[in-house]
């Protein structure tokens, strides 16, 4: 299928981690045809993921943005635009967790705030910044992600509460902007084995096959599968949906 994507640009952040989601969000978009803007606060990781795009024969930048900071992202914003001339998808793929295991009682406003700026207020800020233009060609593509923990409860604390918010926050983009013909949607995650899951610790892999036993697909998630779900949503054979959270995650949230 031809999801009309060659020579669209897309921004995405969180790109750093080669065997991340973000590096994979990249390649799979670039492989429709799509130029890279290769966002993170680990500047030497966004090159590398960059260069990885330029060896598919795309174009390709790589610049810093602490996406906890507008101040950071209006200067990120300003030089792709500076380079592309417009931003077509945003992939709001940065992300993270401060404490995710950490029991309710034991957790303060200082970690929910953290994690509500790395989660929620970054996809708003970026947003911000990117959406004007959007609106200007009445055309844009915004691709958020929230998390299965958003709906199945099984972490009482800040990073579900970001995740939840950020299906949220979709819903309103996709409702104001609609008319301006920009498309808002969410993918929550299921689990993937990332260096984000890994920062569990040692009961990581034990999670991974709990998870993977209970879900009825009997597997976990590739970040080549949610970077897949992303090119769909970023395409205009999706051109109808808006609004939406599509969880991929084997099917765990169905149960």
């Amino acid at each position: 299928m031809d999801y009309g994507l060659k020579g669209k640009i897309a921004l995405v952040t969180g790109t750093a981690s080669q065997v991340g989601i973000g590096k994979a969000v990249c390649l799979t978009l670039a492989k429709e045809g799509c130029d890279i803007i290769s966002t993170d606060i680990n500047l030497t990781g966004a090159k590398q993921t960059a260069d990885a795009v330029k060896a598919l024969d795309r174009k390709a930048i790589a610049l810093k943005a602490d996406v906890t900071k507008s101040s950071e992202i209006e200067e990120m914003v300003k030089a792709a635009l500076k380079e592309f001339g417009r931003i077509d998808i945003l992939v709001n793929n940065a992300g993270g967790n401060t404490k995710l295991l950490e029991p309710f009682l034991e957790s303060n406003q200082e970690t929910w705030e953290k994690d509500m700026a790395l989660n929620l207020y970054s996809a708003m800020n970026l947003v911000k910044a990117v959406i004007p233009g959007m609106v200007e060609r009445k055309y844009g593509k915004i691709i958020n992600f929230s998390s299965i923990v958003a709906k199945l409860g099984i972490a009482l604390g800040s990073y579900s509460a970001s995740k939840a918010a950020v299906s949220a926050f979709t819903r309103g983009v996709a409702t104001q902007y609609g008319p301006s013909g920009i498309n808002c949607n969410a993918i929550a995650l299921g689990i993937v084995k990332t260096n984000f899951y890994a920062g569990i610790g040692g009961i990581a892999d034990q999670i991974f096959n709990e998870m993977a036993g209970i879900a009825p697909l009997k597997r976990n998630q590739t970040a080549e599968d949610i970077a897949d779900a992303v090119a769909f949503l970023a395409s205009d054979v999706s051109k109808n949906i808006t609004g939406q959270c599509i969880h991929v995650d084997s099917g765990l949230v169905m149960l």
